[in-house]
């Protein structure tokens, strides 16, 4: 049966993709508040260990290949494992020291613009025009409003805003190299090693910089934020994926990614007690408005079909 998608289909579908918007949405602000208790390198790849530890158990169970066993399967879970698990969460990591979990996830929410330069310039089927061209600048431009210095005072500075930033170029680099590696391992397999090898990435490049077990102020708040991102955020949220991409088109999923910052700032402000200053707004609208450009084709497509799903067609 064909998918109508997230926003033509049925209550579940829909509720399934504010879970996930949910569960994201709120990984942002849960590291926050636990990088005061755990080093952030370490802290990442904690998570990383028990949410792919979680996969991979779901993987045994439902996966016809549970192992990678070609060089191209290894290579796919290596691009993966290194730049969209180990190097994204090390320097979104880094960056929410600096920054709030709100301005972080309106930061990563650039990722999927950022996808179709890097697309352009390293796949040769993909190319862009003047119009995705405009995207990119108004993405780049959002998230140079956000770094403004002096802006968002006490909120956000400039470091934190490239390191997170450069989270977003290490997703969105892998997600692009990674394309034509996959050699069709199933994607519960790809993430759960994936996971556990771009653990061992975070905690080896943790050690490196002196992050030990030691540093950890082992309490109530740090180990529930390690189990809520790691089962919840973790490996709860990748499973929510997994289903929604039976259901709907990437271009719909991609959509989370500008809930997320929503459901952050929502959570900051009532848990604690942080307001989002004007110009994260600002620089979230053009980011936005960059996505829409870049995706306008796929973007018409989907409402049209939610059209017709309305209608009964």
């Amino acid at each position: 049966m064909e998918s109508k998608g997230i926003l033509g289909a049925g209550s579940e579908t829909a509720l399934l993709f504010c879970l996930l918007a949910l569960a994201w949405g709120t990984s942002f602000v849960a590291i926050e508040v636990g990088l005061h208790h755990v080093p952030p390198l370490l802290f990442a790849g904690l998570r990383y260990v028990i949410a792919g530890g979680v996969l991979l158990a779901v993987a045994l169970a439902t996966a016809d290949r549970r192992v990678p066993r070609t060089r191209d399967e290894w290579r796919h879970v290596g691009v993966v494992a290194v730049l969209v698990v180990g190097a994204y969460h090390g320097f979104l990591y880094l960056g929410e020291q600096y920054v709030s979990g709100a301005v972080a996830a309106v930061v990563i929410s650039l990722t999927p613009v950022l996808t179709a330069p890097l697309a352009s310039a390293i796949l040769p089927d993909d190319s862009i025009g003047f119009v995705e061209a405009a995207g990119l600048a108004f993405g780049v431009a959002g998230v140079a409003v956000i770094a403004l210095p002096g802006a968002n005072v006490g909120s956000t500075n400039v470091l934190g805003v490239l390191l997170v930033l450069g989270g977003a170029l290490s997703f969105a680099l892998g997600s692009v190299v990674s394309r034509p590696l996959d050699a069709g391992l199933p994607i519960q397999t790809t993430q759960a090693w994936a996971m556990l090898l771009g653990a061992l990435c975070l905690l080896l490049v943790g050690f490196l910089r002196g992050e030990s077990l030691s540093g950890v102020a082992w309490n109530a708040t740090s180990v529930g934020s390690l189990l809520y991102l790691s089962l919840v955020a973790g490996a709860g949220g990748y499973l929510l994926y997994f289903v929604l991409l039976e259901r709907a088109s990437p271009t719909e999923i991609n959509l989370v990614g500008y809930a997320e910052p929503a459901v952050a700032t929502l959570v900051s402000w009532v848990a604690l007690g942080q307001v989002v200053e004007e110009t994260t707004i600002v620089g979230f609208a053009a980011i936005l408005l960059g996505f829409a450009l870049l995706k306008r084709r796929a973007l018409v497509s989907v409402a049209r079909a939610t059209t017709r799903a309305a209608q009964g067609t």
